[in-house]
């Protein structure tokens, strides 16, 4: 790998573990306030912030695709790890 694509990389796994971060804060944090306690904002903050992680993760991916030469399949993996809890914490795991 370049150093280009390692860059990349590094990139890309830094917006997958934030993108993580925002959805577990999602699911355990901010949806717990709106229905406890009646909240309703935690969700639509913590929902933007996770919903624009989410775009950059699938953006990011892409250029995992098209700059480091990514396989479609490894590709696939890693968007569907991104819709499961905890699952960007392992897209390391998929080299």
């Amino acid at each position: 790998m370049t150093e280009k694509e390692q860059n990349i990389y590094k990139n890309f796994l830094l917006v997958a573990h934030l993108e993580g971060i925002s959805f577990l804060l999602l699911l355990g944090v901010a949806m717990p306030l709106k229905h406890f306690f009646k909240l309703p904002l935690a969700v639509s903050l913590a929902g933007m912030v996770h919903g624009v992680l989410f775009i950059a993760f699938c953006a990011m991916l892409y250029q995992m695709l098209v700059q480091v030469k990514w396989s479609f399949w490894k590709c696939t993996k890693a968007f569907i790890l991104g819709f499961l809890p905890f699952g960007t914490f392992f897209i390391h795991k998929l080299d």
